[in-house]
């Protein structure tokens, strides 16, 4: 199902790193503040557990997280979603899965994955910061439904209606999550308005 996340501060700093003349450390500080807000609103239903604590009064009973929290940023994009989540919740574990964009027939390959092993019965939420043609997401939800992943999240900032039929067709059961959702896919396959590369505008490279 597909959450396009309406709150004003995330639309404020999209808005931001949408612009062409937004340098590179601009952009990587709003990424980072869009990632955590994101990530605030998608942890709302995360199950808790009863706990036993002592407070410096009383013996009180509370709750707490009740799973595992494991990020797949999808590389290298992916990456730029990890600080601002991980300063939210600083005990998530962190995954990594490798892909690449043929640029001619935009299919996704795979160079490298690794894993926590926690992940079979954490929530997983697998982060990139563009929602293309769903080809690199959905290679990314098949790679962690393999290592036994079951409750999986796709969290991107924005992304194209193409893209967004694509994941729903492949992997109807994963929930989509967005800060915007985009008019299109140009005939180069970027997203339009889009932010342009966002691994170019994170990383400084061309």
């Amino acid at each position: 199902m597909l959450k396009v996340l309406q709150h004003p501060l995330i639309t404020h700093k999209l808005t931001q790193i949408r612009k062409k003349e937004t340098g590179t450390k601009d952009f990587r500080q709003n990424l980072d503040e869009i990632a955590g807000l994101m990530a605030y609103e998608i942890s709302r239903d995360f199950p808790l557990q009863p706990v036993e604590i002592n407070t410096p009064v009383a013996k009180t009973t509370t709750y707490e997280l009740a799973k595992e929290i494991v990020l797949v940023p999808i590389l290298r994009a992916g990456l730029g979603m990890v600080n601002g989540i991980c300063d939210l919740i600083p005990t998530v574990k962190i995954a990594h899965v490798g892909l690449y964009r043929d640029e001619e027939t935009l299919e996704p390959h795979t160079y490298f994955e690794k894993y926590p092993k926690e992940v079979k019965d954490a929530i997983v939420m697998i982060v990139d910061p563009m929602l293309a043609t769903g080809g690199s997401a959905i290679a990314a939800i098949d790679m962690v439904k393999k290592q036994g992943a079951k409750n999986i999240r796709l969290v991107c900032l924005v992304g194209a209606p193409e893209g967004v039929r694509a994941v729903e067709e492949a992997h109807p059961e994963v929930d989509i999550y967005l800060a915007a959702l985009d008019e299109k896919l140009n005939e180069k396959g970027y997203i339009v308005p889009g932010l342009g590369d966002a691994g170019d505008r994170i990383f400084g490279t061309k």
